[in-house]
């Protein structure tokens, strides 16, 4: 049998992505928080969401908003989770700005930027890399917190579980170190699927390791063929993970183009029905891919708002404010997963999923675009809302439990002192008739009376 190194911790978390981070963060600074990743920290999807994060741009947004999402998720969705993410997208925006995140501001102001299925310009922006902005931000505040730890190259292989609560975890180092991790609460980040595809956005080392361990024990799963095929990744040979071209650049005027530059979509329409169109497309062409024209958008706009993506293209060959690009669909995120109720708690007790390894019910058959990092750190900041106020109670009951135990030793003293003099007093009361009889039996004794005689 393997030695196991036994560590404890409050709270453990499996994932150090945006949303892994943003619950570590908003747990109280009293838990003791331990979080884990398969791989280094920076090598997880949240590292590479590059269009935006949507916000709620105003109270008349809000009907926009919901419909948007509904009408993308194919109206499967969950109403009271989309509700919560749309009136709890201000103060995520405001909590990331107070952890140093820098959203792109025209003369001091924020400005919001359009993408496919949206109505409305209400996603905020870092160039073509949000989801690297935002993130580093939450890696840098949580490293500094004395109260959170991380283990990297460190791969969860197990959950602890007793009478259907979950006591902790196991996991394995990349030098075949065993852990058994003892915890009150576990928060299952992992991220998503794509590297079980051949052509996916995503990181390869995310294969749904939590999905796995969930249906081991039982926890509900939910919607697991709701998988979301990206429209746009730029089409290569070679193996590997495959680039995205962000749907940003649809929102900003780029044009999808068949094999003989014709246009044949709204390039604007939910992810899911452009990336049919393209298959479709594809197949009646006999091509591997269809072209993206970005020459629409102004060449400023491209090197500013999309430097990264301009970059990539030309170490690859195109000249993106020169020439179309070739591009194709690929695997890129999750909608389906473990699911959860709106505090992100699963069916198992002292178990939370949050991201894109669960289902909250926001995102429905298909995301719309740039909710995927709102939905994540709204609910994992729920989360850990969860958990503190759990943790607080616990920590009441057990003040509860200590107070009533010394008021149990104080009346159980005053008891025993109050026996104490009822027996002082009963002795004493023995000893002075005790004392008194002697007294008496002097008093009437001859050598008493041959004494006085003698004074």
């Amino acid at each position: 049998m393997e030695i196991e190194k036994i560590l404890y911790a409050d709270t453990v978390i499996a994932g150090t992505g945006v949303s892994g981070l943003y619950a570590a963060l908003n747990l109280p600074y009293t838990q003791k928080v331990l979080m884990i990743t398969k791989k280094d920290l920076k090598s997880s999807d949240s590292f590479l969401a590059q269009g935006g994060i949507c916000v709620q741009r105003d109270d008349d947004d809000y009907d926009s908003f919901f419909e948007d999402t509904m009408r993308a998720g194919h109206y499967e969705n969950r109403k009271e989770s989309v509700d919560i993410m749309i009136r709890s997208s201000r103060k995520i925006i405001d909590s990331l700005i107070g952890y140093g995140v820098e959203f792109e501001k025209v003369n001091g102001q924020l400005q919001y930027t359009r993408e496919g299925a949206h109505r409305r310009n209400r996603i905020l922006f870092h160039e073509d890399e949000t989801g690297k902005e935002i993130t580093s931000r939450l890696l840098a505040e949580a490293e500094k917190r004395d109260n959170i730890e991380m283990l990297e190259y460190t791969t969860m292989t197990d959950l602890i579980c007793e009478n259907g609560t979950c006591r902790g975890i196991r996991a394995r180092t990349e030098m075949g170190e065993c852990l058994k991790i003892l915890a009150e609460y576990v928060i299952l980040a992992t991220g998503g699927i794509g590297g079980n595809y051949t052509h996916s956005t995503n990181f390869p080392h995310l294969t749904g390791d939590a999905l796995t361990l969930a249906a081991r024990y039982g926890i509900e799963l939910e919607h697991l063929d709701y998988v979301q095929i990206h429209p746009t990744t730029l089409f290569s040979k070679k193996k590997g993970r495959r680039f995205l071209i962000s749907e940003s650049v649809r929102g900003e005027g780029a044009l999808l183009y068949d094999a003989h530059m014709n246009r044949f979509t709204d390039e604007l329409q939910p992810r899911d029905v452009v990336t049919q169109a393209i298959l479709e497309q594809m197949e009646k062409d006999h091509t591997e891919h269809v072209w993206l024209d970005m020459r629409p958008i102004p060449t400023e706009v491209i090197f500013h708002h999309f430097p990264n993506i301009a970059r990539h293209c030309l170490e690859e060959g195109y000249d993106v404010t020169k020439e179309c690009i070739p591009v194709v669909p690929a695997q890129h995120y999750f909608m389906g997963g473990i699911h959860v109720d709106s505090n992100s708690e699963t069916t198992m007790k002292g178990v939370y999923a949050v991201g894109e390894t669960s289902c909250n019910g926001v995102h429905g058959r298909n995301r719309l675009a740039s909710n995927s990092l709102l939905e994540s750190l709204v609910f994992a900041g729920r989360a850990a809302e969860h958990i503190a106020g759990k943790a607080s109670e616990h920590n009441a009951g057990k003040a509860a439990e200590h107070i009533a135990g010394r008021e149990s030793e104080h009346n159980i003293g005053k008891a025993a002192g109050h026996i104490v003099g009822k027996t002082a007093e009963h002795n004493a009361g023995k000893t002075a008739d005790h004392i008194a009889g002697r007294v008496n039996e002097i008093s009437n004794s001859e050598q008493y009376h041959k004494l006085n005689e003698v004074v």
